[in-house]
């Protein structure tokens, strides 16, 4: 089986966390600052802030961002589901803004129709590795008093008009899951350049504690207090070590990602029944995910049909708002989001990881052509 994502682990990899492992410290140690500031100069963010899941990143988020009970929370239903979960931890309300057909990208003008007296911030999800229209959400979050999420957890190492993903919101949540671009096996990152929203999100990560065991270490103290409820949200040393040489390989990974979209675009590009979503050209793609349109053919069978067929497709998503939980809990269903909803029926997620090999992609290619034209 072909999977759809998969990690890349070498030698310097693996070297990288043994050296760690037969070290003092595995946790709560130093490789956390140094993973921190390595993704700071890779992306030219001021601040970052390493937890354990980049589900606790946009946990992290909203908490900086002061969400509560009875705040608003404008967010894209084509993305998993934590992206709007981490708004209820908070005691907020997510509202659905629907995305554009072509991108499938949050649209800025349905965002501008969702604004109420309640809404509090805006979250972007850069779906596939594709960065959003970040200046018009910045007019219209500048406009409205709004913090700007971006969740970049497909698009580290992309790029939007020459600026790079990291910098292009008030906070940039990444993931480090396995099949993202760098993996420390679970683990995320907030970036920002605001020093308070990086402040409360260090001390969230730690159970709402002012000092972790390290800081107390250097200084000879056992004290410590907690001001606010946070949560274990801790990055282990080990974690970071493999981070920190993931990281250096970023760049020729990405490079990679984009050859194999070229390759998938140029297969698909007069197939009427295979149509690839939308890339603008102002962005630098970091294709996490190449998802194509079904057309002409029934989705569900084809899926079944490719991966009978040894290639590990998958759907990215079923919209949001459709989930059984929030059916229930927030009343939502068909017909709140409607392009999103179109769409769900037609996406496929092929495979592109920088591992995956020429034949493969051209066997890829060959029998999804074939199983579409049956």
């Amino acid at each position: 089986m072909i999977p759809y994502g998969r990690q890349s682990i070498d030698q310097s990899d693996i070297d990288a966390v043994v050296e760690v492992l037969k070290s003092d410290f595995i946790t709560t140690g130093p490789k956390i600052a140094e993973f921190e500031q390595a993704v700071c100069a890779f992306t030219g963010a001021k601040f970052a802030v390493a937890v354990s899941s980049g589900t606790a990143a946009l946990h992290c988020a909203m908490f900086a961002a002061g969400i509560k009970p009875g705040d608003e929370v404008i967010v894209t239903p084509m993305t998993f589901a934590a992206s709007s979960n981490a708004i209820l931890y908070c005691g907020g309300t997510p509202v659905f803004a629907d995305v554009i057909p072509g991108t499938l990208l949050i649209d800025p003008a349905q965002v501008a129709r969702k604004i109420t007296g309640n809404t509090k911030a805006v979250v972007a999800v850069d779906y596939a590795g594709q960065p959003c229209d970040y200046d018009a959400l910045k007019d219209i979050c500048s406009k409205h008093g709004l913090v700007l999420i971006s969740d970049a957890c497909h698009s580290m190492g992309g790029g939007y008009k020459g600026r790079k993903v990291g910098t292009l919101a008030d906070m940039t949540v990444l993931s480090f899951h396995p099949v993202k671009h760098i993996t420390t096996g679970e683990g995320g990152m907030i970036l920002t350049d605001n020093a308070d929203f990086a402040g409360k999100m260090r001390m969230f990560r730690g159970h709402g504690i002012t000092t972790d065991y390290r800081q107390r270490e250097e200084k000879g103290s056992w004290f410590y207090e907690m001001v606010d409820l946070g949560y274990n949200y801790r990055i282990t040393d080990f974690q970071c070590a493999l981070g920190i040489s993931q990281l250096k390989k970023l760049p020729g990974w990405i490079e990679r990602r984009q050859q194999i979209a070229e390759e998938y675009d140029s297969a698909f590009k007069s197939n009427s029944s295979i149509v690839p979503i939308s890339k603008s050209p102002e962005v630098s793609h970091a294709y996490h995910l190449y998802v194509v349109r079904i057309e002409k053919a029934g989705r569900n069978n084809i899926f079944t049909r490719l991966r009978n067929a040894g290639i590990g497709v998958n759907v990215h998503y079923i919209p949001v708002h459709l989930h059984p939980y929030y059916r229930n809990k927030l009343g939502t269903g068909e017909g709140l989001c409607p392009v999103a909803e179109e769409a769900y029926g037609h996406i496929i997620s092929l495979p592109i990881f920088p591992g995956i090999g020429d034949k493969d992609i051209k066997h890829i290619v060959e029998t999804i052509k074939q199983e579409v034209e049956l």
